[in-house]
């Protein structure tokens, strides 16, 4: 007859491959999960930690609202909005234009003031400023 060490001793050899499975197949199923072992009472636990979000770099534009994306502007589109821009914000520096998908104007600048602060600088189609707003940084 087994002695009550050798049984306990099984039980935790089983739970530990048991989580360790259970770790391998969870990471299996979803690429922004990490596994990786802890030590506990029973030898061995899996936990995992959700991967940070990708960093999106706002100077190449991609701002998604209302099932849509923004897209910088190129070309004579280009040209035309950051004139409208610095035609209302005179002695700003233009740092990006592109499509607008939050509010009626098609286009946007971000254009940063003399004094450090920022506005967005909205466009519309016949290249005429149809408003400005500040930029809030979280």
């Amino acid at each position: 007859m087994p002695s009550v060490r050798t049984t306990a001793t099984a039980l935790a050899a089983i739970g530990a491959a048991a989580l360790g499975g259970t770790a391998i197949a969870g990471a299996a199923d979803s690429s922004s999960t990490t596994a990786s072992p802890s030590t506990g009472s029973s030898g061995a636990a899996a936990q995992t930690q959700q991967a940070p979000p990708a960093q999106r770099d706002p100077s190449q534009g991609g701002h998604q609202a209302n099932g849509k994306t923004e897209v910088l502007l190129t070309g004579d589109t280009a040209t035309k909005v950051e004139a409208a821009a610095k035609a209302k914000v005179p002695g700003g520096t233009i740092e990006r234009v592109e499509t607008d998908v939050d509010t009626g104007s098609p286009y946007e600048a971000h254009v940063r003031k003399a004094d450090g602060s920022e506005v967005v600088v909205y466009v519309n189609k016949d290249f005429k400023v149809t408003g400005t707003e500040a930029m809030r940084h979280p």
